[in-house]
């Protein structure tokens, strides 16, 4: 996709977009994305070779390939919000194949799924695209509705079915986020040691972030501390939802923050706000991947695009986006996918 078409998509918003110059935190502070990024930044830690070595596989594959950035195709939605409500508008997906296929045919990084899933295919595709085991799920169908992650299986079933990588999600806020992070950093710890990668979803819930008709769920000093909180445990890549406002700390009248987080570090602009984000990554020594968030229709093309824009302007390093692909005709997601990749692809869009 060329600029112009990316201007297009992004309306009489693109010079707000394109052009802005963040004064908050100056992107000389950041480690920014590159083809040597895992040699530069993971190579002095403590991940082993073949840590090293997935990691490569998965900044390695598809059309974003040794730039530093990444594209993936998460599918866990079928256990996370029901498969009917997945998969209705396009029940091709309900064939675990079709999804390896759209992430193959989308040019993505890593195919990101449930155990059963991957499983179903891991012998015919897990040496074409690298695989991403999700590996505790919300599973929504306990009634009344409970929000709690719940192991699905072991990380040693994951490294058997050939996965360069485990994902996994903490509800950070939740009252049963102590015994998540217990759990995730017991199995990044092991994931590890068998050389896998690992990706942590750093979202939050609780019902009392929701305070006089605002939603700070996605405000970026609390996103930014629950990406914190992530890389502590050893997460090598975040994903996180794009911040919509700031000031959760603040409104909910809790926790330990400081006033030039808001006066200083962060601005109204999302590009600013994505940044913190970033920052709270080790300054991006970990890559932040934001998601591409749920299936609008007709407007997915151009919000994808946008927050595409954003992440990359920010210093994060991809998108992860799943509904917005595989809820349309398999042509059409692999040209949302290509799309989104076109942005991190283009010389003309850079770190702001």
């Amino acid at each position: 996709m060329a600029i112009d078409k990316i201007i297009s998509l992004l309306g009489d918003q693109a010079d707000y977009y394109l052009n802005h110059t963040s004064k908050t935190i100056p992107k000389e502070m950041l480690h920014q994305a590159g083809p040597d990024f895992i040699d530069t930044h993971f190579g002095p830690s403590n991940r082993n070779p073949q840590v090293l070595r997935n990691l490569q596989a998965i900044y390695g594959t598809g059309r974003l390939a040794n730039t530093g950035y990444v594209s993936i195709l998460p599918v866990d939605q079928g256990i996370e919000h029901s498969a009917g409500a997945s998969f209705a508008p396009n029940p091709i997906y309900f064939d675990p194949e079709n999804i390896v296929k759209l992430a193959i045919e989308g040019g993505c990084n890593a195919v990101a799924s449930t155990y059963g899933v991957l499983a179903a295919c891991s012998r015919k595709y897990a040496h074409k695209i690298p695989f991403v085991v999700k590996i505790n799920h919300n599973e929504f169908i306990s009634y009344p509705n409970r929000f709690d992650q719940i192991m699905f299986g072991t990380v040693e079933d994951a490294w058997n079915l050939g996965a360069a990588a485990v994902g996994a999600t903490i509800y950070f806020g939740s009252e049963e986020s102590s015994r998540q992070i217990v759990e995730v950093a017991q199995a990044f710890e092991r994931a590890h040691e068998l050389g896998m990668a690992t990706i942590l979803w750093c979202y939050l819930r609780n019902s009392s972030f929701k305070k006089e008709g605002t939603d700070y769920h996605t405000a970026a000093d609390l996103t930014a501390q629950a990406n914190h909180l992530g890389v502590t445990i050893q997460a090598d890549i975040i994903k996180q939802k794009l911040p919509t406002n700031n000031g959760g700390y603040k409104a909910l009248n809790f926790g330990k923050t400081h006033d030039k987080v808001y006066t200083q570090l962060t601005s109204e602009h999302p590009i600013d706000l994505c940044r913190y984000q970033v920052a709270n990554c080790y300054m991006g020594k970990v890559g932040l991947i934001n998601s591409g968030g749920e299936s609008k229709g007709a407007s997915d093309l151009a919000e994808a695009v946008t927050t595409a824009v954003i992440n990359k302007r920010a210093g994060g390093h991809g998108l992860i986006s799943g509904r917005k692909a595989f809820q349309k005709p398999m042509k059409e997601g692999v040209e949302l996918l290509h799309a989104i990749q076109d942005v991190y692809l283009s010389n003309e869009i850079t770190i702001a």
